[in-house]
């Protein structure tokens, strides 16, 4: 759905909403009435200073050329779910029957009355927007029509696949998706693809008691695309939820990740690698966790490779509440800038009202190791390929995120070839 008239609080305030069932509508008016309240953001809102908002809330898209579709994850045997510009193309997906996982369309739930999806749609994004405004998400919960349902009731042995394709230069796609995973449960999600010339996602999670939940995202392929995605996730007792994001092209890509642990002994990881070239090249990671219960553990870990003036943010906090004791909060983000002319733009945050902790966090930015390039060059390596096994080594610990040692080898290899076509 277009962002057209949406540029005022008037305009937000009148923002006409899909139809659907009782419980869905309900959603939809208060995501408009949380919307209407925040307004659009701006570059005067404090987590906004980095990152120019003005093309992902424009009038109309910015037209994007249709570049070639992704193959990326072809090789596992995962069950595929098809968007073609924000619209699920059933002729192209796998049958939805798997055991151990149920899957519908959030067209067909949200026309219901009584589902039980409405106990998490909104919900979790709504939860999100304190102490921080996301109005992109809750634009995204208002308007979205389309999107997958999941609900995982057992170890699901093959990985569910997002893939969103595109075929008009200037698609926008609204997509909302909802997981919820059961006690016990195991659940892998892959999702790739442009989407659109314009993109808006928002994933709601629920990882509920010993469940796990396994997240690798590419996004790639697709140099005009900009993107404003959302994943919101509620991590109970002894369960783990892990997500993993590499970032290849697109002018703009805002990712933000909003994780709040509930339950004694849960994990949460969130990781990213991005590479990008060129001036118009913007990729921007805002993560929050907080931490709301007894012996918790968070990783945020992200790399980013910037060359010829492009520029890469991040913004992550780690809020420890009280009684929150025994937890382990770890965050870390670096960069690797292979010219004078990139940016690198970092907001490191603690936030601690518990004294039994061990939190942690760092930033640094720099340039190729020069001794180390030496001696790969005093060797006979070639300084391309030097510097590319360099750029590998720096990007590893992101990808040691990945539980998968499959899928972590199919982006080591993806990330290998952007950087032998890009050196």
């Amino acid at each position: 759905m277009a962002l057209a008239k949406r540029t005022t609080d008037p305009a937000l305030a009148a923002l006409e909403l899909p139809q659907g069932g009782a419980w869905a509508s309900e959603a939809r008016q208060a995501a408009r009435a949380r919307l209407a309240e925040m307004g659009l953001p701006g570059r005067r809102d404090e987590y906004w200073r980095y990152t120019d908002p003005t093309t992902l809330i424009s009038t109309d898209p910015t037209p994007a050329k249709v570049g070639e579709a992704d193959d990326i994850f072809a090789g596992t045997n995962a069950l595929r779910l098809v968007f073609v510009d924000g619209v699920f193309d059933a002729d192209a997906s796998d049958g939805l029957d798997e055991s151990g996982v149920e899957i519908l369309q959030l067209a067909d739930v949200t026309a219901k009355d009584i589902h039980w999806v409405k106990e998490f749609y909104g919900v979790l994004e709504a939860a999100g927007q304190v102490p921080v405004a996301r109005p992109l998400a809750a634009l995204n919960t208002a308007t979205a029509t389309q999107g997958a349902v999941i609900r995982a009731t057992g170890k699901v042995s093959r990985p569910v696949h997002l893939i969103y394709l595109r075929r008009d230069e200037t698609a926008e796609a609204v997509m909302h998706h909802v997981v919820r995973i059961e006690p016990g449960a195991d659940l892998t999600l892959l999702e790739s693809g442009a989407g659109a010339a314009r993109l808006s996602t928002v994933m709601e999670v629920d990882v509920a008691e010993g469940a796990a939940f396994h997240h690798v995202r590419l996004q790639g392929r697709d140099h005009e695309r900009r993107a404003a995605t959302h994943c919101f996730a509620r991590v109970a007792a002894d369960a783990r939820f892990k997500s993993f994001t590499l970032t290849l092209n697109g002018a703009m890509t805002r990712n933000e990740t909003v994780l709040t642990l509930k339950g004694d002994g849960g994990v949460a990881h969130v990781a990213g690698a991005v590479v990008g070239d060129g001036d118009d090249f913007h990729q921007d990671d805002t993560v929050f966790v907080t931490h709301d219960a007894v012996g918790c553990e968070s990783r945020q870990v992200f790399k980013k490779v910037l060359r010829n003036g492009a520029t890469g943010v991040f913004q992550g906090k780690i809020l420890v509440k009280p009684g929150a004791q025994k937890t382990d909060g770890y965050q870390i983000s670096q960069s690797l800038l292979l010219d004078d002319d990139s940016r690198f733009l970092a907001k490191p945050e603690l936030e601690i009202y518990a004294d039994d902790v061990a939190c942690s966090h760092g930033s640094t930015s720099g340039a190729i190791d020069d001794t180390a390039l030496f001696y790969l060059r005093s060797r006979g390596v070639p300084e391309r390929t030097a510097t590319m096994l360099l750029t590998l080594a720096f990007l590893a610990e992101s990808l040691a995120e990945i539980d998968d040692p499959a899928l972590a080898e199919e982006l080591r290899d993806r990330l290998e070839g952007w950087l032998a076509r890009h050196h």
